[in-house]
């Protein structure tokens, strides 16, 4: 059994979307970051970094257990622990970790930012952060609508990948950050068939906060 500890929040979603793909079992611990949970010394001694999404598999390397924690390095202890979308051969799995990483870096970071600046009440204070973060989230969209041009997956051919979930959970938000995916039609129409898939959307569905 996997213990998914997590919030509602878009790197939460990749998790939980990623565990439904699998099909491994797991159960949620929420760490309500509202209340500061992510602070408690338990979760810390999962989560050096005090942010969620973390988990404990029960079953990990030699049957013992372990910890992960970041979304991008659980993204990828969960691929190889099954064997699945992490990637074909080395030239997707090359692929894979460059998009997962670019999420990591930017498709994330980014938006985040505007989250965060569209919460800023003094037009004084939000107006220059709002600017710079929401241009640099539309370019990143277009790095995106670029990538799927003809593809159905962003780095892997015949079904999605770690980098896949990761993004997803991000351009969840997109009306969140007042992104109009009708101004990107090829991330639309990947955004569209990734949120069909019945185990993506029970990842979504699943409670977390």
């Amino acid at each position: 059994m996997i213990t998914l500890h997590t919030w509602g929040t878009p790197n939460g979603r990749k998790i939980s979307v990623a565990l439904e793909e699998m099909g491994l079992p797991y159960a949620v611990k929420v760490v309500d970051i509202t209340k500061d949970q992510q602070f408690d010394p338990a979760f810390l001694a999962i989560s050096p970094n005090n942010r969620i999404p973390a988990i404990v598999d029960d079953e990990g390397p030699d049957g013992a257990p372990i910890s992960v924690f970041e979304s991008g390095a659980i993204l990828l202890y969960l691929a190889e622990k099954t064997g699945r979308f992490g990637g074909a051969n080395l030239r997707e799995k090359i692929a894979v970790a460059e998009w997962l990483m670019w999420q990591m870096g930017g498709f994330g970071p980014m938006p985040g930012q505007v989250h965060h600046f569209l919460m800023v009440k003094d037009p004084a204070d939000q107006r220059y952060g709002l600017s710079r973060y929401s241009k640099e989230t539309l370019r990143l969209y277009g790095v995106l609508d670029r990538r799927l041009e003809g593809r159905d997956f962003v780095a892997t051919e015949g079904e999605p990948s770690i980098a896949d979930f990761a993004i997803l959970g991000w351009a969840w938000r997109h009306e969140r950050h007042k992104v109009d995916l009708a101004q990107f039609p090829n991330v639309k129409r990947w955004y569209a068939a990734m949120m069909a898939r019945p185990a993506t959307q029970r990842g979504f569905d699943v409670a977390l906060a």
